[in-house]
């Protein structure tokens, strides 16, 4: 549990980030919930909003454009050396390119696309900006589980484009699988089916689990905030977790980390 400050390894999901028709009102949720303040990037890059935790950087909010305004959800990233040669082999191996590689100013180069069974992720190569400087405590993400409709071809195409290894994960289903990048133990996410009502349910997409240090308090944040709760708080393996949504519907999931010691 340290802060980052350099590049993540290729493959890695490295950045997440939500769009919202109401970016102030997303914060003051968010903030309330992980304790996130937040860095406005001004009108130069949309009024995206850098959440930090701990004084790094976190995850991002952003104002919503066409259809995600009806449909919130988080996009995951992945982190690349090179952005392009992954649009080739995302297109080479089944899925969609949405948004063709392109320069995000001096901060780093990005893709949007969608997965073979409709899944939208993107894709960053780092230039001043590489990412989550914070992860696996409170604020950070810690966990990213793909739901889809189809986990086979899923776990196919992200094995084709990133060269992941598959492992089976008996206690969490049939269907569901971590993921790891070749010669690493250690799992950098899970892919499954969708379930019901608890955030894994609906069109398939990528959930993703923030640290907080009290699962408890996170739920009446969000609660109290207009946010609600898709799977009550629980004692697991893992830590005690919850199944959120915000006030506009995005899921997501909070789980008791370690607070740092100073």
């Amino acid at each position: 549990m340290t802060i980052r400050t350099s590049p993540w390894p290729a493959g890695v999901p490295c950045w997440a980030d939500l769009t919202v028709p109401d970016v102030e009102a997303a914060k003051a949720f968010y903030g309330a919930v992980l304790g996130w303040a937040f860095r406005d990037l001004g009108p130069d890059y949309g009024g995206y909003a850098i959440a930090e935790a701990r004084g790094a950087d976190a995850a991002a909010i952003g104002p919503a454009q066409g259809n995600d305004a009806a449909s919130p959800l988080w996009t995951m990233y992945f982190a690349s050396d090179d952005a392009d040669k992954v649009a080739a082999a995302v297109s080479d191996s089944g899925g969609t390119v949405l948004l063709g590689p392109g320069d995000v100013g001096p901060m780093g180069r990005m893709f949007v696309a969608t997965d073979p069974t409709g899944v939208r992720f993107a894709v960053w190569q780092a230039g001043t900006h590489f990412g989550a400087g914070v992860v696996n405590e409170p604020g950070g993400l810690i966990w990213e589980d793909l739901r889809s409709p189809d986990p086979d071809t899923a776990r196919a195409f992200y094995s084709a484009v990133f060269g992941f290894r598959m492992d089976s994960m008996e206690a969490a289903g049939p269907d569901y699988t971590t993921f790891a990048l070749a010669g690493e133990d250690q799992p950098r996410g899970g892919i499954g089916g969708l379930g019901e009502g608890d955030g894994t349910s609906g069109p398939g997409h990528w959930l993703l689990y923030f640290g907080v240090p009290d699962t408890d308090a996170a739920v009446a944040a969000a609660e109290a905030s207009g946010g609600s709760v898709t799977s009550p708080a629980v004692d697991t393996p893992y830590g005690r977790m919850a199944g959120l949504a915000d006030p506009n519907g995005a899921a997501f999931w909070v789980a008791q980390t370690q607070v740092p010691q100073s």
